[in-house]
């Protein structure tokens, strides 16, 4: 489906800058290529069939999904090897198993012995095996088991013994988003292989089974120096990228391949506020931002061709209204942006932004070609 220029579009709108998305997704892939690692995009942040296709080699997989109705989608458009990278629950188990019998190759993760139990009852109930990962905690972010910890050993027998398929280990260094450069990110990475490693061999060394190592996220993807002993590495924002990214030192602002485009409603001239037809309905009321060097509010503000303003940005939002205004501290001045000018808000966390909208507005790669329209789900 095809469109005219920006000005015919109705606002909000999502817009996909599809240059910037194809070389953020080359960068990553010629990483971990590079470190003799494969890549298991990680599709939550996209929730698109088209994205996939450009995102997915083949568009086959491997890929990484957080809930169900995304591995229902993408499994029907075609991918064969997906995680399914959420602690999967009893209830969820005869989806599972129905998305597998239609032939994708789908995989749960766990970290416990009450869910190892579930899976294998549900593989016997099947008549299939369900294949699980492990999943592990590497930094005390969030979930997962610790690697030195004996019930490690006891997860992987119940599934090796049952009739379920233990599949290998999983983490994830969420604690990476807490700190900032190339160096910090570096360490975390280092710290997720060590602790990935060590439990597949710990499993091995029990006599039990370990061939998928799998470790993972935006930041330490892209700073991994060492992915010894590891079979694969997921991420999942880097596809387009966001200010918090941008703010502990991922990305640049020029990587983010996403943005809202908002028209000017209305001034509050003596308050120095512009205000926009894009509230947190659009944007998200994410302020991910606030605890970094930079605080960019609810999003940055750039013109409709993409440049950025000095120091303008999002500073309070309503359901539909944005309130645009000079960041606190800063002495540039506020532009004149007449009522009906077009607007465009960097998100500060993509996949809160992205996912208020149906479909991605693509400004396709190339000049002179009209804007695209792909298609994007939610649910679970």
């Amino acid at each position: 489906m095809e469109h005219g220029p920006l000005s015919d579009l109705q606002t909000p709108a999502l817009l996909l800058d599809e240059s910037r998305m194809r070389r953020n997704i080359q960068r990553l892939e010629t990483h971990v290529s590079g470190k003799g690692a494969l890549l298991r995009p990680h599709l939550k942040t996209a929730k698109s069939v088209d994205v996939a296709k450009v995102l997915l080699a083949g568009g086959t997989g491997p890929a990484t999904v957080s809930t169900l109705a995304e591995a229902e989608v993408f499994a029907a458009a075609g991918v064969r090897d997906i995680v399914y990278a959420v602690g999967i629950t009893p209830q969820k188990l005869r989806r599972v198993a129905e998305i597998r019998e239609k032939g994708c190759d789908l995989s749960v993760i766990l970290d416990s012995v009450e869910q190892a139990r579930a899976v294998s009852e549900a593989s016997r109930q099947a008549g299939k095996s369900i294949p699980a990962l492990i999943e592990l905690d590497c930094d005390g972010h969030r979930s997962g088991i610790d690697p030195g910890d004996p019930v490690l050993v006891e997860v992987g027998r119940i599934l090796d013994e049952g009739a379920a398929e233990l599949r290998g280990v999983l983490t994830h260094a969420g604690e990476s988003y807490e700190v900032s450069g190339h160096a910090a990110h570096s360490d975390f990475a280092e710290r997720e292989r060590r602790a990935a490693v060590l439990a597949a061999e710990t499993l091995r060394s029990a006599g039990l089974p370990c061939p998928v190592v799998s470790v993972g996220s935006t930041p330490t993807a892209h700073a991994a120096q060492d992915l010894t002993g590891v079979s694969e590495v997921r991420a999942g924002v880097y596809v387009f990228f966001d200010l918090f990214q941008a703010g502990i030192g991922v990305c640049t602002i020029d990587d983010i391949a996403l943005s809202v485009l908002t028209t000017v409603v209305g001034h509050q001239r003596e308050k120095g506020w512009i205000i926009t037809d894009a509230g947190w309905m659009a944007l998200s009321q994410d302020k991910g931002t606030s605890r970094q060097r930079v605080d960019q509010g609810l999003g940055l503000v750039c013109d409709a061709s993409g440049k950025p303003y000095s120091d303008l940005i999002v500073v309070k939002a309503n359901q539909e209204h944005g309130i645009v205004s000079v960041r606190p501290g800063s002495s540039s001045a506020l532009p004149e942006l007449p009522v009906g000018a077009l607007l465009r808000i960097l998100p500060v966390h993509a996949c809160a932004t992205a996912g208020n909208f149906g479909v991605y507005n693509v400004l396709p790669a190339g000049s002179g070609v009209s804007l695209k329209t792909w298609q994007r789900f939610s649910g679970w």
